[in-house]
């Protein structure tokens, strides 16, 4: 029997500052297990990125792409998918204001072609570039897009879509797309929603601003005291940095471990 479920974002707060999981954090991951908690990965990662992190923690429930690829016990149970006319038309855009974009699903990405920002958004990210095909979309399904600029043109993109597309700038050279409406929060609530999950105490771990949805739909908040000033705000409890045993401390302030 499920006792409790936690949500966990990764970036800055999972992982450590090199992106991967610091021994203690996979022990306390076996230990929630042991306990009957249940461990969720919420991130805006796709779930290719991440394998080397599934494999290492045996998560296999989690809210992907911002909350476009939904898996419950390593099998999809929501899926969103971003129609092709409406990439058509945002790649379009993107052009226009010679910018760059990522097309991404569950299984792999595609860049559109190389740019300065594009090396830039990698690096920061800590991933590697992506091959160039700027034909994947018209050949696969795609569950979030990259679109990768800096600040400059924001507005146009989120006011020429705002019905049909989310944003979420999350660095400082891209934006995360995805359907509209998905989030961290949709996604979680839509998990929460199965009859085998009703009435369970739920706790959520985040550091960022697209972070804070997923306070809004969880009984205890946590934020990593390396997050924003907005996220720490917002938590009911503020635990020490993601390299300063922050996971641990934080599930020993709730009595998970």
């Amino acid at each position: 029997m499920t006792k409790a479920i936690v949500f966990f974002d990764l970036d800055g707060t999972l992982l450590n500052d090199q992106t991967q999981l610091d021994p203690e954090v996979i022990d306390a991951i076996t230990q929630l297990k042991a306990n009957d908690v249940l461990p969720v990965i919420a991130t805006g990662r796709n779930i290719f990125e991440i394998k080397t992190v599934l494999q290492q923690t045996q998560i296999d429930t989690l809210v992907s792409a911002n909350g476009a690829f939904i898996a419950l016990n390593g099998k999809p149970i929501d899926v969103t998918v971003i129609p092709k006319d409406v990439i058509k038309r945002l790649t379009g855009l993107v052009k226009n204001h010679d910018d760059a974009y990522a097309t991404l699903n569950n299984q792999t990405d595609r860049i559109n072609r190389m740019t300065a920002n594009v090396k830039k958004v990698y690096h920061y990210i800590n991933s590697p570039i992506p091959i160039i095909d700027p034909t994947f979309w018209q050949l696969y399904p795609v569950h979030m897009m990259l679109i990768i600029a800096t600040d400059e043109n924001d507005k146009d993109y989120t006011s020429s879509f705002k019905d049909e597309l989310t944003f979420f700038r999350q660095t400082p050279y891209s934006i995360d797309v995805v359907g509209p409406g998905v989030s961290k929060k949709a996604g979680i609530t839509t998990l929460l929603s199965r009859p085998e999950f009703k009435g369970i105490p739920t706790y959520a771990f985040g550091d960022g601003n697209n972070d804070l949805p997923m306070f809004e739909v969880v009984d205890h908040s946590v934020a990593m005291g390396n997050g924003l000033e907005p996220v720490k705000k917002a938590a009911e409890f503020v635990t020490t940095a993601n390299v300063d045993h922050g996971i641990v401390n934080g599930l020993k302030h709730f009595k998970l471990l």
